[in-house]
């Protein structure tokens, strides 16, 4: 999927909404235990109810893989069933993946080519040749981890190294990449302030944005610093929709959740000065 791809769905739904799907099997609703594989019944049942109200779904590969084989199989059978029922939306794999070349060739071809994601995240610490094997694939994006919305991100990221941010010069030298049109950036809904400087160096690129609802992050500030003319944004939400009920009607209120956000971005699209949606 093209950026431009994504953002006629945007327009199309008025919706930024990325739904991500962390399966824990302590927290969905009992009675779908009882089912062969209730993960992906799980995720079926949100994606049904929630697909025409988002442009994304977002599952972190850490909650498939913590279940072994079976885990991955559930994985493959959401990614199957989003590709082949909904075409329009745009997959995420959150695996935060990143190494020596060699090593992230095989990762990039794991998600691009085996599971079919249109995009995955990427740590980028170990610089350039770690990435680039990422961007090397036509149509898929690859998502670095630039300023991320955990209390941890202090530690580093924003420490000042020669008289800038790290997380500035993550971004500035992310664009000096071959292929760099093909990368979007993790930045986090609690970090709202940072938006306005990020913007400066990234004018126009997609800005993952997890944070909003369990994490605290708001909605309305993201936006006010963070919107671009292509809006740039998708916003993830994963607890407070997906765990918004364990009981047998968890579908009727993930979608409530997830109608609430929508109209909430609709009206920020509809009111927003910098595009036209």
């Amino acid at each position: 999927m093209t950026t431009q791809q994504l953002y006629e769905q945007i327009q199309k739904k008025k919706s930024f909404l990325c739904i991500g799907l962390d399966v824990d099997l302590n927290k969905i609703p009992s009675h779908l235990l009882e089912l062969e594989d209730p993960i992906f019944e799980f995720n079926k049942a949100i994606i049904d109810a929630t697909h025409d109200l988002c442009v994304s779904y977002k599952p972190n590969t850490a909650f498939y893989e913590v279940y072994g084989i079976k885990g991955w199989q559930s994985l493959q059978k959401t990614i199957n069933y989003i590709n082949e029922k909904y075409p329009e939306i745009f997959t995420i794999a959150d695996a935060k993946r990143g190494d020596i070349g060699n090593t992230s060739t095989m990762y990039a071809k794991a998600f691009f080519e085996d599971l079919q994601f249109d995009s995955v995240t990427v740590a980028p610490y170990m610089g350039k040749d770690s990435v680039e094997p990422f961007l090397a694939f036509e149509n898929k994006h690859t998502i670095l981890l630039a300023l991320t919305s955990n209390e941890g991100a202090f530690d580093f990221q924003t420490k000042n190294v020669d008289g800038k941010e790290l997380y500035k010069q993550v971004l500035e030298t992310s664009k000096s990449w071959k292929n760099s049109e093909n990368l979007m950036y993790v930045v986090g809904a609690t970090k709202a302030e940072y938006f306005t400087e990020i913007r400066k160096i990234v004018p126009t690129s997609f800005l993952l944005v997890p944070g909003v609802g369990a994490q605290g992050g708001s909605l309305a500030e993201v936006c006010k610093y963070g919107l671009a003319e292509n809006v740039g944004l998708l916003i993830n939400s994963s607890r407070g929709i997906i765990y918004a009920s364990n009981g047998t009607d968890f579908e009727e209120k993930a979608r409530e959740e997830a109608l609430k956000l929508q109209m909430e971005m609709e009206t920020i699209l509809v009111s927003s000065s910098k595009l036209k949606v």
